[in-house]
């Protein structure tokens, strides 16, 4: 029998900016599935709370959050990162394929943000439709992401006039940076900015759990703002155990 599977984008924290579409595919399924990183990470449990608190705003009756331990990724091989991050995407797939067979029924899987954006979701509903064990129809739910968020809370056009974005990771900054002077970074945990060349040639506006009770936004010319950056999310990161960021570059 064909199950649905529904990857519900729920934005980037906040319980008030869960769009109506995903509200209403909560309160239809069975189960809501969450990845739970809390034997590797033990601070993350408040995100696994943010994700209930957002379950009891909007979810009508009763509701069933399943946390499904999230195996680790092997990071100390950084020469074969794709590899590694195929192999956790395979063991996600069996996590989550395990838990979907314990609880019969249709069932969606909570995603921070958005799936189109940094996100394996996606992936992993694939995996698990390409390995047959449980047949599911899958259905993609869009969410609110940081980047839109942090371009509203400093009011920002994304774009320059007529221009392009580039949305990358801290992983390739550099590189990028060499061929493009309006870039959105995520998934920097090395704040890699601090790096570039030439950091007065930059802007940046940089925001901090976005969607949060205790945000934080930073902004101005890199060379000058960018250690006041460090610092504040060295202090988000100590009060809550984890930080996410992201942040756009501008060539001055």
């Amino acid at each position: 029998m064909t199950r649905r599977l529904a990857l519900v984008g729920l934005g980037p924290g906040d319980p008030d900016l869960l769009t109506a579409q995903a509200a209403r595919v909560l309160n239809e399924v069975d189960h809501l599935l969450v990845a739970d990183k809390t034997a590797q990470h033990p601070g993350t449990a408040d995100l696994i709370a943010m994700r209930e608190e957002i379950c009891r705003r909007h979810v009508r009756g009763p509701w069933h959050l399943v946390a499904v331990p999230d195996p680790e990724r092997d990071r100390d091989d950084p020469t074969d990162y794709a590899g590694a991050v195929r192999d956790w995407h395979e063991a996600r797939a069996i996590a989550f394929e395990a838990t979907l067979l314990e609880h019969p029924g249709d069932a969606a899987i909570l995603v921070w943000g958005d799936p189109s954006l940094y996100d394996s979701a996606i992936r992993l509903a694939d995996r698990i439709e390409e390995r047959g064990v449980v047949d599911v129809e899958v259905e993609v739910v869009p969410g609110l992401s940081s980047v839109q968020l942090l371009a509203a809370r400093h009011r920002l056009v994304l774009n320059a006039v007529g221009g392009p974005i580039t949305i990358t990771t801290g992983r390739r900054l550099l590189e990028d940076a060499t061929a493009g002077d309006n870039l959105v970074v995520m998934l920097d945990g090395s704040l890699t900015c601090r790096r570039l060349p030439e950091r007065a040639a930059w802007n940046v506006w940089w925001g901090a759990n976005l969607g949060s009770a205790d945000e934080v936004v930073v902004a101005g010319r890199l060379d000058r703002v960018v250690e006041e950056i460090a610092a504040r999310r060295a202090e988000a990161r100590a009060a809550r155990g984890w930080v996410m960021d992201t942040y756009l570059l501008r060539r001055a």
